[in-house]
């Protein structure tokens, strides 16, 4: 290890001279401890409410251990602050039965996790079983609180924690008469269940305290025990431990704290039940719907990350159409507006993620199309081109639109320059440009828009347009475009900006006549078809494998039928 500078040195020897003081006097009154001591083994309490009235007899070892340790951190602990002889020390001074000596123990631990960034090595989380298992509240504040800061700080293994049996002695103190030693023990259980081996290894044994402490009048309490819950939720088995125990009415009734990280932290465990649709029954079942209704009054929380994490939890219970329905129902849609214009993306993303999942069902779609928010939608389109999430949620919303009875407010509306935009524009991402394509393919099915499609049909879009249909890995978007094109042929302009690409043409119809879906052959004749009204389109296929390929499918095509025909006869007769 490099020396250490001045600032630590100082706070070293403070901490020498703190531990030489109480050492000190601990061996200089232990005549007056020994007639306290009791010889009965089950003095040692459980619960941390009682003071320990006496203490132990500090026995041999242990005076030497004091003694050697304090010697160690002034000689040794430039060279190793976690060498071998502090780790054997700490041992015996954590396993003691003298208060004084594990307050010596906890208080070194504690030193080293606020004022060093260094990993705590394995072999001393052994101390820790004996430190948190103590029945002196100092020693259970300190060593808590180190634990914490560890745990924070990346500087434990985690899953090693668990393996050495911790969350046992961790989850007792969660019934701790102190509230510090209750914050402590909450926060190292939230730390902990971030992995789904250590919610398994944490189990439902701390869900009833955990419960009970997320009602605590001490906001610091309240809040890590909320915290602990929600990291907990996302362990399918201890969701429904939950739910059976009470957990529902208690996290939906602490969506209205005045405390924004209770709030959040309160929206996202329920937000993560929500995603199990076998739970949505008991949900709204509590406060006849309070839920919603408390979910859609958050959308206007002045903090982004609460009113985004109800724009997930109302995501997550509107996979029902009936549930959808209410949700419109309670005036939702200025609040989703309002979160659509915000200046945070995150929010933007929960709020058009919402709006999307509202859009699926076609009993939503006629309210859904109001010019507040296709004028929304198509400002997201045209602002946010380099955010996938919110451009392909948008698309997909449009796309969803489309096929209500009211889709020329979506023609007349920003959204067809939005789209335009957004696939023209450079910075668009392939997947995006997939779900720009489905939208546009799907709008370009009314006669009406082709008025707008034709007004952008330029030379870019062209080249977007066959690029996307030439491709063979993603066959939708092929589709898609091929039958765009083939819909704007009609018009002069769009043959003319074809010419320029004949090449590129006659490949994505080959391409289209050697698709195993009759769907891209009958696309693909049909298109071949009408270019080949057109004399240069008529010379160029003539000149190429086009027509041959043409007469091969025509041949199958009457094999087919004449086998058809064979099948249908045998079987009337």
């Amino acid at each position: 290890m490099d020396q250490l500078c001045e600032k630590c040195m100082k706070l070293l020897q403070d901490f020498v001279s703190l531990v030489k003081r109480m050492t000190s006097s601990l061996l200089q009154n232990i005549k007056e401890y020994l007639i306290l001591i009791s010889e009965c083994s089950c003095v040692k309490q459980k619960s941390s409410e009682a003071r320990q009235l006496h203490r132990p007899i500090l026995q041999p070892h242990e005076k030497e251990t004091a003694r050697e340790f304090l010697q160690h951190i002034e000689t040794g602990f430039r060279m190793s602050p976690f060498g071998k002889d502090s780790l054997e020390a700490l041992r015996t001074l954590a396993f003691s039965e003298n208060a004084g000596l594990q307050q010596s123990a906890a208080l070194y631990y504690l030193q080293m996790s606020q004022h060093w960034n260094i990993q705590l090595p394995a072999e001393h989380l052994e101390a820790y079983c004996g430190l948190l298992q103590s029945s002196d509240m100092e020693v259970q504040q300190m060593s808590s609180l180190s634990l914490v800061h560890f745990l924070r700080k990346g500087n434990i293994n985690k899953e090693l924690v668990v393996q050495m049996g911790l969350p046992e002695p961790i989850l007792e103190l969660l019934e701790s008469g102190d509230s510090s030693v209750q914050c402590n023990s909450c926060a190292c259980i939230k730390a902990l269940a971030v992995s789904e081996s250590n919610q398994k290894a944490i189990g439902s044994a701390g869900i009833i305290p955990l419960l009970a402490l997320a009602n605590s009048y001490d906001p610091r309490v309240q809040q890590n025990a909320v915290g602990a819950i929600l990291n907990l939720t996302q362990s399918e088995r201890i969701q429904e431990v939950l739910c059976r125990e009470g957990a529902l009415p208690i996290l939906i009734l602490l969506l209205e704290s005045p405390d924004s990280e209770v709030q959040y932290y309160s929206c996202t465990a329920l937000s993560n039940v929500a995603a199990n649709v076998q739970h949505h029954e008991a949900m709204l079942r509590v406060g006849d719907r309070l839920l919603l209704r408390t979910l859609i009054s958050l959308l206007s929380s002045s903090v982004d990350k609460v009113s985004s994490q109800a724009c997930v939890c109302l995501r997550n219970l509107s996979t029902n159409v009936n549930i959808q329905a209410e949700i419109i129902a309670m005036d939702i849609l200025p609040k989703l507006l309002s979160l659509l214009a915000s200046n945070n993306s995150d929010v933007q993303h929960a709020s058009v993620t919402l709006l999307w999942s509202l859009s699926q069902h076609p009993a939503n779609q006629e309210a859904l199309v109001r010019r507040e928010v296709l004028q929304n939608l198509g400002m997201l389109l045209l602002t946010h081109q380099k955010d996938p999430r919110i451009v392909n949620h948008a698309a997909y919303i449009l796309k969803n639109l489309s096929l209500c009875k009211n889709v020329q407010r979506i023609i007349e509306s920003p959204c067809m320059e939005g789209l335009f935009q957004a696939i023209l524009s450079t910075e668009i991402q392939e997947e995006s440009l997939h779900y720009l394509m489905g939208s546009l393919a799907e709008l370009a099915k009314h006669d009406s828009a082709t008025l707008h499609l034709l007004e952008w049909m330029n030379g870019p879009l062209i080249k977007c347009l066959l690029r996307l249909a030439g491709q063979q890995e993603h066959t939708e978007p092929s589709f898609q475009a091929a039958s765009i094109v083939q819909r704007m042929m009609r018009h002069d302009k769009v043959m003319s900006l074809l010419k320029c690409h004949m090449q590129k043409v006659q490949h994505y119809l080959m391409n289209f006549l050697n698709h195993q879906e009759i769907r891209f052959q009958q696309l693909g004749i049909s298109t071949l078809g009408k270019l080949q009204e057109d004399p240069e389109f008529s010379y160029a296929f003539n000149q190429s494998q086009l027509m041959e390929r043409l007469e091969q499918v025509r041949q199958q095509t009457e094999e087919t039928q004449e086998l058809l025909k064979m099948v249908i006869s045998h079987k009337g007769s």
